[in-house]
């Protein structure tokens, strides 16, 4: 019964308050630091996105560390001690070691509770793409689908779920060392801004470099128009995140409002969290939709 089991995730998955409860979403909180003070990450409790971007663009210094074996441990363990089963999705192991933390918490755990399921799945997801995997898992879960059944759905689909991400500044991603101060000086010299997908398995990898915002944000477009499931007949979701500039993340939204109709709803738009947005800052959007499964 799907009554008989949790859906879980960590806050990684960008998405709202609002949106956990309605999907009926439990969720562990990652960590971050500013100028060397420690944060968790509540969903902008503490500290809103807007804050947290204003501060890096005022120079603060940001680091992001993994939930550890043993946070993970006692929050499965509450869920355990209702006596309910546990699917939890983690961030992808291509960008962060969160998945072998909740694997190894959940390894020790199936020996204390021999009845109860616990099963922990990479999304090889990042952002609101892993929100927006969740919110499929939810959608399925409430039509009934059971704890098994909606494993191996999730491992089956999950390089279904597309994602392109593009900076209109680079600064942090020279600050952080993913790019050359070298090549981050000319690039911003250039006007040029990076258009980057998640591969295969799991990792953020750069694959266009295109001169000026209006052009990137034509090609994100056309990335969906080449790849989405059904092309222009495309009937699901569709889910951008961005730090500190949803005007860029509005005109992204706006062409793929107009080009497919049969689009499940408007495109929902939710704030790029501190896990991902501490190693981009501001300027970046990211477009997820379902499509063709990725291969590279």
């Amino acid at each position: 019964m799907a009554n008989d089991y949790v859906l879980s995730c960590c806050t990684t998955a960008d998405l709202t308050e609002e949106q956990y409860q309605k999907l009926g979403i439990r969720y562990i909180c990652a960590h971050y630091e500013l100028d060397g003070k420690p944060y968790v990450d509540d969903i902008g409790k503490t500290m809103s996105a807007k804050e947290f971007y204003a501060a890096m663009a005022n120079g603060a210094d940001t680091k992001t560390y993994q939930i550890n074996p043993q946070e993970f441990r006692e929050y499965f363990e509450e869920i355990l001690k209702e006596g309910k089963d546990l699917l939890h999705l983690s961030l992808s192991s291509g960008i962060s070691g969160t998945f072998a933390s909740a694997s190894a918490a959940a390894e020790e755990l199936r020996e204390e509770y021999p009845d109860r399921k616990i099963y922990v799945v990479d999304s090889l997801a990042a952002s609101s793409g892993f929100g927006f995997l969740m919110d499929k898992l939810s959608e399925l879960k409430a039509e009934g689908m059971g704890i098994d059944e909606l494993k191996d759905w999730a491992e089956a689909n999950r390089l279904h779920t597309r994602h392109w991400f593009f900076s209109t500044d680079l600064t942090f991603f020279i600050k952080g060392g993913r790019i050359s101060k070298t090549s981050g000086f000319v690039g911003n010299l250039l006007n040029i801004c990076p258009l980057m997908d998640v591969s295969v398995d799991g990792k953020l990898i750069p694959r266009h470099k295109i001169r000026t915002k209006k052009k990137v944000i034509q090609e994100a477009f056309k990335k969906m128009q080449e790849q989405a499931e059904g092309r222009e007949d495309y009937s699901g979701k569709v889910f951008i995140s961005n730090s500190a500039c949803y005007e860029d993340a509005r005109k992204l939204a706006d062409l793929i409002e107009g080009y497919f109709p049969k689009m499940n709803g408007k495109v929902v738009i939710n704030d790029i969290g501190t896990g991902i947005g501490a190693h981009t800052g501001p300027g970046t959007v990211a477009l997820f939709f379902w499509g063709d499964e990725r291969v590279d």
